[in-house]
């Protein structure tokens, strides 16, 4: 045993004796023959190129390529036969370290093993029309078919780049790809299929453009891992099998395959927990800038591909991208998906041999569940489509208690106690800087037994419910039923091209509202006539945003009101069958059209009441026909004045009113605010404990009872300006006298009223006909007395400036 121990040591060391030989002869006849080996190796490096390769000199290198011979050629240019009129120099290298087979510088025929180009740069550049500096390794007798023996004569094995600058400038095809090469290392075999090896390399990303009009890809990116390549003949295309790629800092698998006969390429991509953001940077600007108007807050899982089928057809790669997103938060340019679970998926080619770009390329979004703001949602598919202009469609669905929605609103307009929502909605909507335009919905939402505040009219909406149908551009609202207090709405409505105005002009949504009560107290509605009430925000967000829109569009859009009441009460005010057409326009309330059965009568009018800050002016036309003259004031608190009240007066009036004044928010008539002309007509009337009248009766008329005066008929004028009703000329028939008034009545101060009062009894004329009461009411003696205020005392006096 001892023995052939000994042999087999002394036959390797004879063997090492005679490599150690070997490389020193190859590399001493190196050094003596530099010139001839510099020469073999161009003459090797030269076969079939349509250019040049140069070296300035060649210096022997002994240890780095051992066992075999090294050598280093300095100064090395490849240019091919076109470079004067492009310039770009497809090889250029301070220093490339070549491998030689020591047996082959024997023979006569030099084999290299190992290239290692160091602090060097490679252009590959093709032009406008389509030339390329690359054409310099097309064969110069593409007829000539090599034999096998000669096929394997530049099977190089191992291929470093050391400090290398890698341009790929593709002017026809605007293309730019620039990296800087730290190191890469292939190692290659050459089996009959092609040739396979290892490549581990280390490279920034300077640009990684498939089209420079729309940016680089992967820029600024380190590249680091160890790739394996595979050459098949018969495809004519490098594989590179899927292997972890770190791109930047994150591990990347990539997989591809290169189809050097089309100069296509097919590139696949797996990760595993990244962040939305860092994936959307590695894309080209015209597709992250899109991309990054989308948050997603943990990481994600993505799988991709990149396919240029070399075709030039399309410009663009196409681009497959699909991610897994699972109990995650999504933020959109409308507020935030919470616990969101979805598949989503990105093409550039939605439509299959349509274009690559924008204008084909599609986001979408499959089996979407998640919380927006606390309304749990779910979309089959919800997909955007032309990026160019961006169209998002799907259908949403969602139940949930509308108790969900407090404090995620925004403004806090709504506060809900109870209720739920259900909703069934088909969208599709422009997307103008990725906020919905110009939407398009069909669909319907259901809300039932809700308890609602709106804060900024403060008014309490409870046992609420209502359908809301979405068609297309329109809106309605069927079955809506409400109750605020004690009384109960029954409501329709609908409003024509809804969703378009709400975008573009909200001051021309006109609502067509009609709705029917049996019952109505018109105090509860009070809070319309205040200003509104809001609450500031803590924070500003999209949904707070969105909130506000809403808010302020449901303040500047015209309603039109058709309001049925069997019974409608305002304080001491009572009406029956009141059927109104009302308009709410900005600030206005505006009264088309109101009738009503009140007092016994009919009641007729039109308006407006116009909200400011401190209180509201308002307008009335009205109409007064047969009502009870003491119900009516009664109603209406004696018009803000205690002169003339309900209990002065009895009868029945028909009347036409023109006024104007002011109404406080909480719906009282401001005292003296009162503006306007009264035409009225008394019959069957009496005037009840009237106190001007009743101390002209203690001074000239102690025998008759002024306390209480019947007039079956009465006409008059009244001119209503602040505390001051003027009374146009007047003749009063009564059961105790007969009197013409004129003048200033003060409802605070400024009376100056004129009467002529014949001492006359009507009592003693009652079998007078009409003609003979009239010639004979102004005979005998005739008072002219004349009523005034001193000192906030009403007092009568002698009128010595009478008619």
């Amino acid at each position: 045993m001892k023995r052939w121990l000994k042999i087999s040591l002394k036959i390797l060391s004879v063997l090492l004796i005679l490599i150690i030989l070997t490389w020193l002869a190859g590399a001493f006849y190196i050094g003596r023959n530099k010139k001839e080996v510099l020469a073999s190796i161009l003459i090797q490096l030269n076969k079939n190129l349509n250019g040049k390769i140069t070296a300035t000199s060649m210096e022997p290198t002994l240890l780095k390529g051992f066992p075999g011979v090294s050598v280093s050629l300095k100064g090395v240019l490849l240019r091919d036969s076109l470079w004067s009129q492009h310039k770009h120099d497809l090889l250029k290298a301070q220093d490339i370290d070549v491998s030689l087979n020591v047996l082959s510088l024997f023979t006569g025929s030099i084999n290299i093993n190992q290239i290692t180009l160091n602090n060097a740069s490679i252009y590959i550049y093709t032009d406008t029309n389509g030339y390329s500096n690359t054409s310099i390794f097309k064969s110069k007798k593409p007829a000539e078919k090599k034999s096998s023996s000669t096929s394997s004569d530049f099977a190089v094995k191992k291929i470093d780049f050391n400090k290398v600058n890698l341009v790929v400038d593709n002017k026809k095809r605007f293309k730019l790809f620039n990296f800087n090469i730290d190191q890469i290392q292939g190692r290659l075999k050459y089996p009959d299929s092609g040739w396979t090896g290892k490549i581990k390399l280390k490279t920034m990303v300077n640009s990684f453009a498939f089209n420079t009009r729309k940016g680089s890809f992967l820029k600024g990116k380190m590249l680091d891992g160890t790739l394996t390549a595979h050459y098949s003949k018969d495809l004519d295309a490098v594989i590179l099998a899927p292997e972890i790629l770190n791109i930047g800092e994150h591990p990347f698998k990539i997989g591809a395959k290169i189809d050097l006969a089309k100069s296509g390429f097919n590139i696949s991509i797996a990760v595993d927990k990244i962040l939305f953001r860092e994936v959307a940077l590695l894309l080209s600007p015209n597709i992250s800038s899109k991309l990054l108007k989308f948050g997603i807050e943990k990481p994600i899982d993505i799988r991709g591909n990149i396919i240029d089928d070399g075709s030039g057809k399309y410009g663009d790669p196409l681009i497959k991208v699909g991610i897994k997103v699972r109990d995650n938060v999504v933020s959109i340019p409308a507020g935030k998906l919470t616990s969101a679970n979805f598949d989503g998926s990105f093409t550039n080619q939605d439509t299959v041999g349509g274009i690559i770009g924008d204008e084909n390329s599609a986001i979408k979004f499959h089996r979407l569940t998640a919380k927006y703001f606390n309304a749990p949602l779910k979309i089959d598919t919800f997909t955007v489509t032309n990026l160019a202009k961006p169209i998002a469609t799907g259908l949403v669905t969602s139940v949930f208690p509308l108790s969900n929605l407090n404090n995620s609103i925004g403004t806090n307009d709504f506060e809900f106690k109870n209720g739920t929502a259900n909703l069934r909605l088909y969208c599709k909507a422009d997307i103008d800087n990725f906020q919905f335009t110009k939407p398009v919905v069909s669909g319907k939402i259901q809300v039932a037994d809700a308890d609602i505040l709106y804060v900024p009219r403060r008014l309490h909406l409870v046992k609420s419910a209502l359908n809301i149908n979405f068609d297309q551009n329109n809106l309605s609202i069927q079955n809506g039923h409400f109750q605020l207090g004690k009384s109960e709405l029954n409501i329709d409505c609908s409003i024509a091209n809804f969703a378009n105005l709400y975008y573009t002009d909200p001051d021309k949504i006109i609502v067509n509202l009609k709705m029917q009560s049996p019952q109505l107290y018109l105090n509860e509605f009070l809070p319309f006539l205040g200003p509104r009430n809001t609450k500031k925000t803590k924070s500003p967000s999209s949904m707070k945003t969105a909130s506000k829109e809403l808010s302020n569009v449901l303040e500047v859009s015209k309603m039109n009101i058709r309001l049925i009441v069997g019974k409608a009460i305002y304080d001491k005010f009572t009406a029956k069958n009141l059927d109104a057409d009302i308009a709410l326009r900005g600030e206005g309330i505006y009264f088309n059209k109101i009738s009503v059965e009140h007092a016994g009568g009919l009641l007729a009018l039109n308006g407006s009441i116009i909200q400011e800050a401190a209180s509201n002016s308002f307008k009335i036309n009205s109409k007064i026909s047969h009502v009870s003259v003491s119900d009516f004031f009664y109603s209406f608190d004696n018009f803000g004045q205690k002169s003339i009240t309900n209990k002065n007066l009895k009868g029945y009036l028909s009347s036409l009113v023109d006024i104007s004044g002011r109404i406080s928010h909480s719906g009282k008539i401001l005292p003296r605010s009162i503006n306007g002309k009264v035409t009225f007509n008394l019959k069957n009337a009496a005037l009840v404990n009237f106190e001007p009248l009743e101390k002209v009766g203690k001074l000239a008329f102690a025998n008759r009872n002024l306390s209480d005066i019947r007039i079956n008929n009465l006409d008059g004028i009244l001119n209503i300006k602040g505390d001051k009703i003027n009374i146009s000329p007047m003749q009063i028939n009564s059961s105790v006298l007969n009197l013409n008034v004129k003048g200033i009545y003060g409802l605070t101060s400024g009376t100056n009223i004129a009467m002529d009062i014949p001492l006359r009894n009507p009592k003693g004329d009652e079998i007078l006909d009409k003609k003979q009461k009239r010639d004979a009411r102004m005979r005998g003696i005739v008072l002219h007395l004349k009523a005034f205020d001193e000192n906030g005392e009403l007092k009568v006096k002698w009128n010595k400036e009478h008619d």
